[in-house]
């Protein structure tokens, strides 16, 4: 299941540099129906958190969609890699919180710069679990 030190040479093959720009143009897309969601929620006056909520699961499901059927292409799909989806991003979640806790809280960086220090390994950490473990992509791209 889990990511390993060992697979990080693997990201730097071109297809697989190419699915990882797929993974990061996917995970844009996913912020971006985030934002806008949550901004459209709070002009409707509905709760900011229950908006943020709102706006990072519509991101998300876009998310699993995209990355199932254009980064990891001819990946399985069904309710136990959706699953599986669920558990990556909650760990993406966790090990941002937990960075930016400890980035920000404890190494005094500023919130912005706490975020660009830790959002380069989640990212990388959500994107090996997900091509190992969630899609299991087929070697050629």
């Amino acid at each position: 299941m889990s990511a390993r030190p060992s697979d990080l040479p693997e990201l730097l093959r071109a297809p697989e540099l190419r699915r990882f720009a797929r993974f990061l143009l996917v995970g844009v897309s996913n912020t971006l129906i985030a934002i806008v969601l949550y901004g459209l929620l709070v002009s409707l006056a509905l709760d900011p958190v229950l908006a943020s909520a709102a706006g990072f699961l519509a991101g998300a499901l876009n998310g699993y969609r995209l990355n199932r059927s254009w980064t990891f292409r001819g990946a399985s799909g069904g309710a136990e890699t959706a699953a599986r989806y669920v558990v990556v991003q909650g760990i993406g979640l966790a090990l941002n919180a937990a960075g930016i806790w400890f980035t920000v809280r404890h190494a005094g960086l500023p919130r912005m710069a706490g975020e660009a220090v830790i959002l380069p390994a989640v990212t990388v950490t959500t994107f090996l679990l997900s091509r190992r473990w969630v899609f299991h992509a087929p070697e050629a791209i």
